[in-house]
């Protein structure tokens, strides 16, 4: 059973950057895709950034040009670049690996507020 532990999160003022990690317990290159999600209070979960086996990324349109989706292959981590953080950015953010299942870990909470 594969496990996926997210860390990073934190309270950080507006315009500030953190870098969220996705660690897992199984090799990610098994996975064909790997994802970072976020669920504000009251809001569906969404999806944030994507990486696929090639390397290839995708974003959200609300974080372009903000956020990068990262891996380290040799770490087994998923990483989350966020910058220019804003308000509208808190949430809890959780990390998704899919390769014959789905798996997803417990989230990290991040508080954008001054």
């Amino acid at each position: 059973q594969v496990q996926l532990v997210e860390s990073g999160g934190g309270l950080v003022q507006p315009g500030e950057s953190l870098r969220l990690s996705c660690a897992s317990s199984g090799t990610i290159f098994s996975f064909y895709e790997m994802d970072w999600y976020r669920q504000a209070p009251g809001s569906e979960r969404e999806l944030v950034a994507r990486i696929v086996r090639d390397g290839s990324t995708n974003y959200a349109d609300s974080v372009k040009g903000r956020f990068t989706i990262s891996r380290d292959n040799a770490k087994n981590t998923v990483y989350l670049q966020m910058n220019s953080l804003k308000p509208e950015d808190t949430a809890v953010y959780y990390c998704k690996a899919i390769n014959l299942r789905t798996y997803w870990g417990k989230g990290t909470l991040v508080t954008v507020s001054s």
